[in-house]
Order: C-alpha cells, then structure tokens, then sequence
C-alpha cells in the first residue's frame, strides 16, 4: 500500500525528519528491501537500526526509527517513534482500515500455511486478493501481510500462528478478520501453553474474535477443532473428508500421491483435482473453499483457483533426483499430525523399491516428545518405511549426527524408490531434500 512519510507518522505516532517522501510496502529485512519501500529495523537479538544505511543504499524512501535520524541514511526521511515494531503493528492497522469486510484469518496446528495458499487461490477467482507470504505469521509477520497489500485489494488471507495464550487475539485485533479458518488442534507447542487442551484455548481466540456477521470455518473431523464452535458468535462451516457442510468425498490419490475428490458443499458438488500430494491436501482444501464459498466466490470459479493453486516453498513438494527417485521435501516444519499426514503420503506413493524417511526433531512437544517420536518411528516401521533420524534417538533408531551423514545412510537410490524429508524447521532439513535433488 502506498503511504506518504506524514500519513505514517500520523499512524505511529511518529515525527517526520526530512522531506516529504512515499513509499509502497515496507520491509523488515534490508536485503530483500525493494526501491520504494519504508524500512522497519526491529529489535532483536541484533537491533535492526544498523542495516539502516544498507536499506537506504537499496532504495528505502523512508525509514523508522527509535534512536533518532541514522548516520549515513540522509537520502532517505526518517520517522522518529517510540517503538519500531509498535509502529510497524499500528501501520499494519491503517493499512487493514484501508481494506474492506473480507479478511480471512487461518490458524492451527497443522496446515496453516498450506491452508492459506489453497484460499488465496480459491478467492481469486473472485476478489483481488493478498495473502501472507511463506508463513509471515507473527506481530511482524501479519503487519507485514497488511502494509504490502496493493492498492485496491479486495480480500485479504492472513496466517496467525500461536507462540502462548493471547497471540492469536493480538493477531485479530490488528488484521480483524470477518472469516476465521482452523484446520486442526493438534501436538504443536505444546509445551508453551501446557496441553493440547491449552493449544485448543489457544488456537480458539481465532473464532472467538469473528463478528457475527463473519464465518468460523472449523475442521468437523477433529472434535477439539468442532467444539471451538461454542466460543464464537458467528457463523459455523464445518469442513472435512468424514464430516462437516464442505466436504471432500471419494479422495484417491494418483502415482504421486495427489488427491483428486468429489467437493460436496451447500452450494452445489464439483470434482477437484489437486496438484499437492497427501491425502490430507484434501481436508485442507475442503476448508480454503469453504471459506471462498461463504466470502461468495462461485463453485466454479473456487474449484478453479484450488486447483491451480502454488503452495509456499517446502511442503509436500514432490521433485525427482537425477537417478529418478521421486523426493518429497515436507521440510519447514513438523509436528505428529503432520508427520503422520506426510509418512502416509510417502506410504501411499506406488513405488516398487524402497520407502526413505530421514527424519528430524519435531520440537515443542513437552514431555510427551520422546513417546511421540518413537510412535511415529515405529508406525513407519510397520508401513515398511525405512527411517532415518536426524540428531535424535526418539525414533527409536541410532541417529546420524547430520545432514551429510544422512546422505550416506539414505545410500543409492533409483526410479523405483522414494524419500521423504521431514522435521522441525530447526533441523534445516531442507537442504538435505536439495542435496538429494541434486544426487
């Protein structure tokens, strides 16, 4: 969105130091900044203020501050607050002011971002639409989303991801979604709100925050997911593939483990063939239509976009390796739903030869960690699938200590085998999934 350097600080609270200047969107980072945007330096473990002259030099027109104008950065206007990231939230806000009733708020254990590609794809067929980018699912994350909007954006899909009670209702007070999408309560950070039962309470501040004019838009398969229905004033669309008003009925899964499936909604049924592998792309794409459903997207014209939808980098995606063994790299994140979703996908892919899973720490489980692993270690045990783990013991395997090591074990491969990479985004399993690419 295009913002003058007063209409910020009008927003901030801010004052403007140099001449009047513009920008369109903003950037945290320095050295993804475009020509034109404002910079926002935040304070973290290393204080952002110092890239101030990088940003500059890249083209930043304006820039916010908390230490004053930056030496180095005349050439671009400083606006003086209190607080960068505060600022960055309250012009996140403005920018939300700017747009009108159609936000979609996703949350959830697993899914969210897979989640959030499926229902910007499927609004489009109808509505100019913005959406978080990768999984930008923070305070950061989420103003981020708002601020970068481009002019005249109809609707707008924001991921809000969940570090303790009171995020979530944070999340919403900025971006106040209309239509509130969660996928599943499920074994995820468990240890920052203390139970499952505490990530439902959690992930609940989602629907609990809709207007009653909005739509909760609640996985009917997962009865923690269902019941946060009782804790929201509008709407309820259930969605799944065994229950729910969205349904996807007769999943089957082609030779790369894609899900093609019968969509049954309120506003009619349609065939859906989707390009992402797992079973579970078809529960997640049951609750993007849904939602684009009840924002008045046509069947046709959802079931379109879903199908041509590009999901962020690192999830499901399937590649083949220069021997032709087909590699799934679901690396940016994991927990024992997700794992279970993607070890079933690998399980289902019609190979002849061997099943791989290199394997990495799913992390903030809390005490019941190490059972989980060694469950799903020995569930894929059970499917002949080999595993290998990464940096840790929990699967019930010795472990090999890192990514080049896993190479190793993984050994040869050919046309008739399939790996998958999986693990918490702290493992970095990811370039492991690129190395086997390029084997």
């Amino acid at each position: 969105m295009r913002f003058t350097a007063e209409e910020i600080a009008a927003a901030t609270g801010g004052r403007v130091v140099g001449p009047p200047a513009v920008v369109d969107g903003a950037s945290f980072d320095s050295r993804s900044l475009r020509p034109g945007q404002l910079f926002v330096p935040v304070v973290a473990e290393r204080d952002g203020h110092g890239f101030v002259p990088a940003a500059v030099a890249a083209g930043a027109a304006v820039y916010l501050t908390a230490q004053g104008p930056i030496a180095g950065a005349a050439a671009a206007t400083a606006v003086e607050v209190a607080d960068t990231a505060a600022a960055f939230t309250a012009l996140g806000a403005a920018a939300r002011d700017r747009l009108g009733e159609l936000v979609v708020g996703v949350t959830g254990s697993v899914g969210k971002t897979s989640v959030k590609d499926l229902t910007a794809a499927a609004l489009g067929g109808r509505y100019r639409t913005a959406a978080s980018e990768k999984s930008f699912n923070n305070d950061l994350g989420l103003p981020h989303t708002l601020v970068n909007a481009a002019d005249g954006t109809q609707a707008a899909v924001l991921e809000m991801g969940m570090r303790g009670f009171g995020e979530i209702a944070r999340l919403c007070r900025v971006g106040r979604p209309t239509i509130g999408i969660v996928t599943v309560i499920g074994y995820a950070h468990v240890e920052l709100v203390g139970s499952i039962e505490g990530v439902a309470q959690a992930k609940g501040e989602l629907p609990e925050a809709l207007p009653a004019s909005g739509t909760a838009v609640l996985n009917a398969d997962d009865h923690r997911c269902i019941g946060l229905a009782a804790r929201t004033a509008a709407r309820v669309l259930g969605f799944g593939i065994e229950a729910g008003d969205v349904r996807a009925t007769r999943v089957a899964l082609d030779e790369l483990a894609r899900p093609s499936f019968e969509l049954a909604t309120p506003w009619g049924r349609a065939a859906v063939r989707l390009g992402q592998s797992g079973r579970h792309m078809a529960a997640n794409a049951a609750a993007a239509a849904a939602a684009a459903l009840a924002a008045g997207v046509p069947l046709e014209a959802a079931v379109a976009g879903l199908e041509q939808a590009q999901l962020s980098p690192w999830r499901m995606e399937l590649g083949r390796s220069l021997d032709g063994a087909v590699v799934v790299n679901d690396a940016y994140n994991a927990n024992p739903t997700s794992m279970r979703a993607a070890l079933d996908a690998l399980a289902a892919l019609p190979v002849t030869g061997r099943r791989v899973a290199v394997l990495g720490v799913m992390a903030e489980l809390g005490p019941d960690g190490p059972a989980q692993h060694a469950e799903l270690g020995a569930w894929a045990s059970e499917h002949g699938i080999t595993v290998v783990a990464v940096g840790t013991p929990w699967y019930g395997i010795a472990p090999v200590a890192d990514a080049a090591a896993a190479l190793d074990a993984v050994g040869a491969l050919g046309s008739a085998d399939a790996v998958l990479v999986k693990a918490s985004r702290v493992a970095g399993l990811e370039r492991l999934a690129a190395q086997l690419l390029a084997r």
